[in-house]
């Protein structure tokens, strides 16, 4: 069956649009980013779990595998010259590819076209960020080609097994990778527009160094409960906000397709709205 367009029911004023392919913005509406931005997508279920403890592939359970979700994927990650996840991401999520035609097929003709339009490469670039350099090295991602930021300790411990197709880079000492530093060494590579896939540890980092710039968030028509001793993630971890310093956040836009939401924030919102 045919994807059916979002309906808008918000849309702020964007001086930046880009020209999308007939038939991405007929589902679609008007997209676009500024030249360098950093920006997220998740999908939550109505109580806000982003995660489901140790089982694989938490985002398309909770989403159910809902089409408009796996479109929108698509067309972010088509917009981005890379995207970034974290070593946990990779593992949580076995066989997968972080490229639009990989979860949405049946438009990836378009994705490509518009990359092209953009002056982009044919996919995006993933890069994966590890402190510890825990990767697994036969996962079909890494295989295919990545860029792996770490610390010096952290490519000691990748050594050379990682296959040919990926560049290893150390950033900094010790057991944590400066977010700060990982997205200037992406910005020296002209790697400007950044989608991050990454786990709720890592939206966390880049949200406490005032570095994610715009937020996409589905929400999925199904809540999914936690028990007490439960690790369920919501979409930030790791680090603490209210009451002292939350990151009040601008509303872009708001669709709707079926029963799902999906909600577009500029994060944070600049001084006078918050």
């Amino acid at each position: 069956m045919a994807l059916e367009p979002f309906e808008v029911l918000y849309e702020a004023d964007n001086p930046t649009a880009y020209k999308l392919p007939a038939d991405l913005h007929h589902l679609y509406g008007a997209l676009g980013f500024a030249t360098r931005v950093v920006y997220s997508n998740f999908v939550a279920s109505v109580d806000g779990v982003v995660t489901l403890g140790s089982k694989p592939s938490a985002g398309t359970i909770i989403s159910g595998k809902y089409p408009a979700d796996r479109f929108l994927m698509g067309l972010l990650r088509a917009c981005a010259d890379a995207v970034v996840i974290g070593a946990g991401t990779l593992r949580a999520t076995p066989g997968h590819l972080w490229t639009p035609g990989h979860v949405y097929p049946d438009l990836a003709t378009e994705f490509i076209a518009l990359r092209s339009a953009l002056g982009r490469t044919r996919e995006p670039q993933l890069i994966v960020v590890t402190a510890s350099g825990e990767i697994d090295a036969s996962h079909p991602a890494i295989v295919k080609g990545a860029l792996v930021l770490t610390t010096a300790e952290g490519a000691r411990a990748i050594g050379s097994r990682l296959p040919k197709s990926c560049e290893v880079v150390a950033i900094g000492t010790g057991k944590h990778l400066d977010p700060g530093k990982a997205i200037a060494h992406l910005r020296d590579r002209r790697l400007n527009v950044l989608l991050t896939e990454g786990g709720p540890h890592l939206i966390g980092q880049l949200i406490e160094g005032g570095l994610l710039d715009e937020a996409f968030l589905t929400i999925s028509p199904v809540i999914a409960g936690r028990k007490d001793d439960d690790k369920r993630l919501g979409m930030v971890e790791g680090v603490e906000l209210l009451p002292n310093h939350g990151a009040w956040s601008g509303l872009s836009s708001v669709r709707r397709h079926g029963d799902y939401l999906f909600l577009r924030y500029r994060t944070p919102a600049p001084a006078g709205r918050a």
